[in-house]
């Protein structure tokens, strides 16, 4: 789940704790080139306040018209947008794009409360929407499931925030931290040097002062999640690291020149890691963008983990220097 489906769950529950009138607008299919993919999510109040978004603005506004005007949809229903040429300049959906949407009324919030509790457990969560009679029923889901529509049945997946843990309090992961929320990741840092530790004050993250290797027991470790060692210190970063590319973590990177992520893998190789977890690692760490700066070295680790995340191939890599092994710098 990323966090603008978070906001509009829970700014939904919210509004209908508050006695009012909500539905909840989900894109089911798309043609052309419209703004919003299918599964984005938006919250309508009674009064025409709106969270989320299932466009660049046009349809929104006419569904927020709809509101204020007296209308109010009793069960799901199905709404199309841009059928024609005329309509779709007028919703602002671009080369003919054509919008297909579900309102939906929230009359009971209770199915939310449960998504955002299982959720909150790591948990994969698929809604299933009968759009004929209106039940909702709520399963487990599988990592890699999407969003799905079969003309009847609306499937939408929820899942845990994105997490990632960055071993070292320093400017590098003031800044990493700052980059990384912005791309929807929940940030913890751990450092247990008073040094460091005492002056952590980046707002809307977590800290711990436990050794990283503990820290990284204590997150347990999903698929949801990535490890940014960046300390330069092995007796900080080597352990932490050996849990982390033993876990499901998608990501697991370290700071340090070729020479050092070289020796790091042969202290490794004394551990009980196998090559194919070694070759996990990412290092040295984050895309070739010519990076001299702790804000640009920031910039490239994020872009190399929204890479994986998204499973793009890293092309902007440094290239490996004749005679040496292409598992060294993987």
């Amino acid at each position: 789940m990323d966090s603008l489906d978070l906001q509009v769950l829970q700014t939904a529950r919210a509004w209908r704790t508050e006695g009012r009138a909500v539905w909840l607008v989900t894109v089911i299919e798309t043609w052309g080139s419209s703004p919003r993919p299918p599964g984005a999510l938006l919250a309508l109040r009674d009064d025409g306040l709106v969270v989320g978004s299932v466009s660049g603005g046009c349809v929104e506004d006419d569904l927020i018209e709809r509101v204020r005007t007296g209308e109010r949809v009793a069960a799901p229903s199905l709404i199309l947008y841009g059928v024609s040429k005329e309509d779709a300049a007028r919703f602002g959906l671009p080369c003919g794009g054509t919008l297909r949407l579900v309102q939906e009324p929230v009359t009971d919030a209770g199915w939310i409360d449960e998504v955002l509790e299982r959720t909150g457990r790591h948990e994969l969560v698929a809604r299933l929407l009968d759009i004929d009679s209106g039940v909702l029923t709520l399963a487990a889901a599988r990592r890699g499931e999407a969003f799905s529509f079969d003309g009847r049945t609306m499937r939408s997946v929820y899942g845990p925030r994105w997490r990632v843990l960055v071993i070292g309090a320093g400017q590098l992961s003031r800044v990493f931290a700052e980059i990384a929320k912005s791309v929807d990741f929940e940030v913890t840092c751990c450092d247990p040097r008073e040094e460091y530790n005492l002056t952590w004050d980046v707002p809307n993250t977590r800290f711990t002062k436990s050794m990283p290797d503990d820290a990284i027991a204590e997150m347990r470790l999903d698929p949801h999640c990535a490890v940014v060692a960046v300390t330069h210190d092995p007796k900080l970063d080597d352990l932490a690291l050996i849990e982390a590319l033993k876990s499901p973590a998608f990501y697991v990177g370290a700071l340090g020149s070729r020479n050092n992520t070289s020796k790091r893998r042969e202290r490794m190789r004394m551990f009980d890691l196998s090559e194919a977890e070694i070759a996990r690692l990412h290092g040295p760490i984050g895309l070739d963008i010519g990076s001299k700066t702790p804000a640009e070295i920031a910039v490239s680790i994020v872009a190399e983990m929204v890479a994986v995340r998204n499973g793009v191939a890293l092309k902007q890599k440094k290239p490996v220097p004749a005679g040496e092994s292409a598992s060294a710098t993987a």
